[in-house]
């Protein structure tokens, strides 16, 4: 697990990994960024299909910049690929890339969601296996000092049997979407790979949903959840409350205690079944996270960690399998609300 502290400049490192970044959006630009000022990564280069936007990026990085994966991969050569691009619904353009780095022998980090095309995901996750590589995706949301803390109190057996683990998230998002379930695909990776971590394999969904006034998708949806070990869980996920006040709590309860994440770094806190007295990890005004980016930060560092340490494919956390998991969970979900809000069972995918 990795550490509580995020500030990893100035960390004396032996390891510099040869990093590229492909897909030049927001998210590719705050990876590039982050790779820049972290010790561990050296950003050799970056990519996009757009020939302007790549160059634009390469200049601003002081790297060569490149529109064919084929050509970045020949020419640099690195040990480490970050796929940041989108496509349709958010996830269609990752598949190419991927395959590409990883048939080239590199690592890969890939922006969530891992693919909603669920034969595409699993080949993906199925490739690296093969290749012996290890590969990641971008969970970010529970790469955090708070969720650190929540994780380490329940492997100190302080919330005992596990009970249930409720889930919300909200981001307030208005657009064009391509799909009618583009919001239950592009935003619940998180939430389902914060109630995996916790709890573990959710074997069966129950959802439903609400197309709020003014959309054409399911914009806001609650969905029941089984686990394998016989928990419970409820996620509540929404594009129609506005982000101003808060955006995310996770609560998970055993027969010892409960936890309560906030705002996923904010602070957790830990409510022992048998005492009036609870306990608490806040985040710090100085040295603490300061934004959402810091969340990024800490993942994409924890997954070169790892890389420089020599974890096994198998050891990565976030990696593709439970990338693949949470979306087998979410088009579970879909299918239930498809056929009339029936429970789903997650190996019926």
């Amino acid at each position: 697990m990795a550490a509580d502290n995020i500030w990893h400049q100035g960390e004396n490192k032996s390891v510099s990994i040869r990093v590229a970044v492909v897909g030049l959006g927001p998210i590719g630009n705050l990876h590039s960024r982050i790779y820049q000022s972290d010790d561990l990564a050296d950003l050799v280069g970056v990519c996009d299909r757009n020939h302007d936007r790549a160059a634009d990026a390469g200049k601003r990085y002081g790297v060569p910049s490149f529109s064919s994966v084929e050509e970045l991969l020949k020419t640099l050569n690195p040990e480490v690929v970050s796929v940041a691009t989108g496509g349709f619904e958010y996830s269609r353009d990752h598949y190419e890339p991927t395959m590409q780095a990883l048939a080239h022998g590199c690592h890969v980090l890939c922006e969530k969601p891992i693919s909603n095309e669920i034969d595409k995901a699993r080949e993906m996750v199925a490739f690296a296996k093969e290749k012996g590589l290890c590969f990641g995706i971008d969970l970010n949301h529970r790469f955090t000092p708070a969720a650190y803390a929540a994780k380490r109190w329940q492997d100190e057996g302080l919330l005992g049997d596990l009970l249930f683990c409720n889930m919300a998230l909200w981001i307030g998002r208005f657009g064009e979407f391509e799909t009618k379930n583009y919001h239950l695909k592009a935003l619940n990776p998180h939430s389902v790979n914060i109630m995996n971590w916790f709890c573990g394999p959710i074997e069966a969904v129950q959802c439903f949903a609400k197309v709020a006034p003014g959309r054409n998708i399911w914009s806001t949806a609650s969905i029941n959840m089984q686990f394998a070990n016989g928990a419970v869980g409820h996620l509540t996920s929404s594009y129609d409350i506005a982000r101003a006040h808060s955006v995310e709590r996770c609560e998970v309860a055993g027969v010892n205690g409960r936890i309560v994440i906030d705002e996923m770094w904010r602070e957790a806190t830990l409510y022992p079944a048998d005492s009036a007295e609870r306990r608490v990890h806040a985040n710090p005004v100085f040295g603490g996270y300061r934004d959402f980016d810091d969340t990024f930060r800490e993942r994409l560092h924890c997954f070169l960690k790892q890389i420089a340490a020599g974890s096994k494919p198998e050891e990565i956390d976030g990696s593709g399998q439970e990338g693949l998991e949470a979306q087998s969970v979410i088009q579970a979900a879909i299918l239930s609300l498809d056929e009339g809000n029936r429970m789903v069972r997650v190996c019926e995918v």
